[in-house]
């Protein structure tokens, strides 16, 4: 039995998702991945997480969609990262029920100081 945190990283960018995923692990923390929001709802229903890592701009449905969707029956916390990042845009994250949100490009270990804020 493992009591590591279990992030879940929701981006359409492999490159970014794997090495994501990759530091996320080697920083002592469980990570999952999925391509779309679609792939997202599918995992989630497998498996709790402690966090979700969204982007916004995702194939067949935003980030702040989902994150909509999900707000419904769930209060596990939420960042937002992307490139999206004018303060309409960070406002209208945090407004639709994010706890935190990241512009990319960003520095890896300011994500994880921000992780470990949000869980504490």
């Amino acid at each position: 039995m493992t009591d590591k945190i279990k992030i879940l990283i929701i981006d359409d960018d492999t490159r970014l998702r794997t090495l994501l995923q990759e530091y996320l692990i080697n920083n002592n923390f469980a990570a999952d991945v999925a391509k779309n929001t679609s792939e997202a709802r599918d995992i989630i229903t497998k498996s709790i997480y402690n966090l979700l890592i969204i982007d916004v701009m995702l194939p067949n449905e935003t980030g702040i969609d989902f994150l909509k969707y999900f707000r419904k029956n769930s209060d596990i916390p939420v960042i937002i990262l992307s490139a999206m990042s004018d303060a309409e845009d960070r406002i209208l994250g945090l407004e639709s029920g994010a706890n935190d949100y990241i512009a990319k490009p960003f520095e890896p270990k300011e994500l994880i100081l921000r992780i470990k804020n949000l869980l504490k």
